[in-house]
């Protein structure tokens, strides 16, 4: 079957299909003519990915369900644990913000400082609350930008040459039509190179949709 009939089927989008295959958690097969061909076994695949997921299981974990390396019942009670410890943080975020709500606090009169205390002390008990210290993922971007912009300075190049070299002498129709395709399809290489660039940045960008309301 198709990819539309796959998201239809188990409610996940195709970003997040394509996402699931890109990091091994799935592998339709290819069909003769090299389109993707989803059996009834990747679509229960794909439940249970959405299942866990939905449940707050990482990628790395599913992973080693898959592989045979973790069994579900150690899974669980290992997620169980991380649970816990997640409803325990946010329980005490919920004391800090009623805390706030009972001392009729306004951002005016918020001592930002003595409250960020509290909450470095609950960290030390064992408390997590949202880190936010932006991530750089400006190396992310290197590798496909350098890729893209070797490509087309070759390309570029070898059309520099294909030009000034058809300018020296006179061509007969045949020999400026082949130069002319040719340097059509050497701009579409172009072309190409810079949409992968561009959808490869999106991807960087986009990541993989978590929220259970999107699958």
């Amino acid at each position: 079957m198709k990819i539309q009939q796959v998201e239809e089927l188990v409610g996940i989008t195709k970003k997040n299909i394509r996402f699931y295959e890109h990091e091994g958690l799935l592998s339709p097969k290819r069909s003769e003519n090299g389109y993707r061909d989803y059996t009834q076994e990747d679509v229960e695949t794909l439940r249970k990915i959405k299942l866990l997921r939905s449940l707050s299981f990482p990628l790395e974990e599913i992973r080693r369900l898959q592989a045979g390396v973790l069994t579900m019942e150690d899974g669980a009670r290992r997620h169980i644990i991380v649970l816990e410890r997640e409803q325990a943080s946010l329980e005490k975020a919920q004391c800090l913000c009623r805390e706030m709500q009972e001392h009729g606090e306004t951002l005016d009169t918020l001592d930002a400082g003595l409250y960020l205390e509290k909450m470095k002390h609950m960290e030390k008990e064992g408390a997590v609350f949202m880190d936010v210290k932006k991530q750089d993922h400006r190396r992310d971007y290197i590798a496909p930008a350098a890729a893209s912009v070797i490509i087309v300075l070759f390309i570029g190049i070898v059309l520099f040459f294909m030009i000034t070299e058809s300018m020296k002498e006179r061509l007969s129709t045949g020999e400026f039509l082949f130069i002319a395709a040719m340097a059509a399809m050497l701009l579409a290489v172009i072309v190409g190179v810079l949409l992968a660039l561009w959808q490869r940045i999106k991807q960087i960008k986009g990541g993989e949709e978590d929220a259970a309301s999107k699958y």
